[in-house]
């Protein structure tokens, strides 16, 4: 690993270290595994561990390329349904939630069912359900198809209209203007969401908020950290899949930020060399579902290139740990 130089709260700067090219990094933090996906991934170790291969899982666990391929390896069998499960079987439900229809299924079958669902997922879930029970009209900010809106869609269908983007605000229709609520998928744009529920809130004054924030802390504290660190940069480099929303959004929030340019990498060698013409400082930073290894594969290689000072620009301390599913919790003695 390069030297590094903690650059401390946000906004803080220290003097570029004297170096003969003068080229920096500035490494984000937080950035990387949150709370959720350190126990999805977990989940499926320790039940490869207990039970032995195969242990089927319903989608990937979460998304990053390395993480399902290095699964897969230790034995982790992916699929699309439930119905492709063995009957019987041990299945593990994704940190992305799934609809009643999906446990349903898996109970048909009689799978032994391993629910990993982020719990900040299974809030929004269960705020879906508190509405539908008071006959809202659920307004559901997020993306058309992925994983976590179709799981939160699922609880409620009859209540939920999905509000994908600021141009989607226009059709939406409502019964009763006096018992509306929004509520949203994690991983989105905090700016952007905001955005959509002024827009909401024009059309629909009485517009509720959720309980609390659906947005999860971790998607917002690795935008916030991209948002010191971006106007002092030319590139900024987030590692993530492109099928991964929080990595998607932190290319998003770097370039809205003030970064020159900013791209998406899986692996070290996705990065052009060509990015890095007259650039003097590369932001560095990764989705919440991305192993610490693979950032660091990303810092020996900017170093190859002479970016060989590392400055941290730290803007949160995150602390927080999920307890693992109780099927595969260790016994106590």
């Amino acid at each position: 690993m390069p030297p590094t130089v903690n650059m401390g709260i946000p906004g803080a700067s220290t003097p570029l270290v004297d170096t003969p090219t003068g080229k920096r990094v500035l490494l984000a933090e937080p950035r990387g595994y949150c709370a959720g996906v350190d126990r999805a991934v977990e989940t499926v170790e320790r039940a490869l561990e207990k039970h032995g291969a195969p242990v089927y899982v319903r989608h990937e666990i979460v998304h990053n390329r390395h993480v399902v391929d290095t699964l897969a390896k230790a034995g982790a069998v992916f699929v699309d349904e439930t119905d492709e499960v063995p009957e019987g079987a041990i299945v593990v439900f994704s940190a992305h939630g799934v609809a009643p229809s999906v446990h349903q299924s898996a109970a048909e079958r009689e799978l032994q069912v391993i629910d990993a669902t982020c719990p900040l997922v299974t809030k929004v879930h269960n705020e879906a359900k508190r509405y539908a029970r008071d006959d809202y009209d659920i307004l559901l900010i997020g993306h058309e198809g992925h994983e976590e809106v179709i799981g939160t869609a699922g609880e409620a269908p009859e209540h939920v209209q999905l509000v994908d983007g600021p141009d989607a605000v226009a059709a939406v229709t409502v019964r009763d203007e006096n018992k509306v609520v929004w509520l949203s998928q994690t991983t989105l744009s905090v700016d952007e969401t905001m955005d959509i529920v002024e827009r909401l809130r024009q059309r629909f004054p009485k517009l509720q908020d959720p309980p609390s924030d659906d947005i999860c802390y971790a998607t917002q504290n690795r935008q916030t950290a991209v948002k010191a660190m971006a106007p002092e940069c030319q590139l900024v480099i987030v590692v993530g899949s492109r099928n991964s929303s929080n990595s998607v959004r932190l290319v998003e929030v770097a370039r809205g930020a003030g970064a020159a340019s900013a791209h998406l990498v899986d692996y070290a060698d996705d990065i052009d060399p060509a990015w890095l013409d007259q650039v003097t400082t590369v932001g560095v930073t990764s989705g919440a579902s991305v192993p610490e290894v693979l950032v660091r594969g990303v810092l020996e290689r900017l170093a190859d290139y002479g970016f060989g000072v590392v400055q941290q620009v730290t803007t949160a301390n995150e602390t927080l740990v999920f307890a693992l599913p109780r099927e595969i919790r260790p016994a106590r003695h």
